[in-house]
């Protein structure tokens, strides 16, 4: 089976993302993308996380052609091979809606440095693109505009999108943005949130490039 390892960990962090109730439903997708075969595994359209197996996921290359799967990609192909792409040193993608971030995209708001873990992001503040219909080129191209240097960015009226040079990564990311967002709400919600400025930010952000284990997962 082309790409069987990555198909097995999509069909694992499907399962996660649901279990933690990143997304509701059969919403949202998440991608792997093997450079060197130039092809992208992708979690299939519509269907229970619970329910898909590494068969179901579809293997397609970067302009939309479908190498292996009798399974249509998910609608959102164009938001993944957009990122791969443009910033060629990414291995993966997450697409999500989460509760707090998503309120964030109902407002049209970035995620501002309330806490210094959106750092994870590489970026002081995680932008948000303008609204588009789901699974259309126009959302990827106002995607990977808006999010410029970040690896991670709102999209307006719809939810979050992250990416890593791994799965692990993406995903992490996925949940520190989400931790970021909901400490920005509920501080909103009962005053105004002090946000670091840039000096300090500059700071956590150069702290953050030799942080961790080498090769290791960051934690805060």
């Amino acid at each position: 089976m082309i790409l069987q390892a990555e198909r097995e960990l999509l069909v694992e962090y499907g399962k996660r993302m649901s279990r933690e109730k990143l997304t509701a439903g059969t919403g949202g997708n998440l991608s792997i993308y093997n450079a060197e075969q130039g092809l992208m595994a992708i979690t299939p359209s519509g269907m229970d996380y619970f329910e898909i197996s590494p068969e179901d996921i579809v293997v397609m290359d970067l302009e939309n052609h479908i190498v292996d799967s009798n399974r249509k990609p998910s609608s959102e192909w164009a938001l993944h091979t957009v990122f791969y792409k443009n910033k060629p040193e990414i291995r993966a993608v997450v697409h999500t809606h989460p509760i707090y971030s998503t309120i964030f995209a109902i407002l049209n708001k970035p995620l501002k440095a309330v806490h210094y873990a959106i750092a994870d992001a590489g970026v002081a503040e995680v932008p948000c693109a303008p609204y588009h219909l789901f699974g259309t080129v126009e959302l990827a191209e106002e995607a990977i505009k808006a999010c410029g240097d970040s690896k991670a960015v709102i999209l307006a009226n719809h939810g979050l999108i992250t990416c890593g040079t791994d799965l692990a990564s993406a995903y992490s990311l996925t949940c520190n943005m989400e931790f970021v967002a909901e400490l920005q709400y509920r501080s909103m919600s009962v005053g105004t949130p002090v946000v670091l400025n840039d000096e300090d930010m500059n700071q956590v952000l150069e702290k953050f490039m030799t942080y961790g284990q080498p090769g290791g997962k960051k934690g805060y």
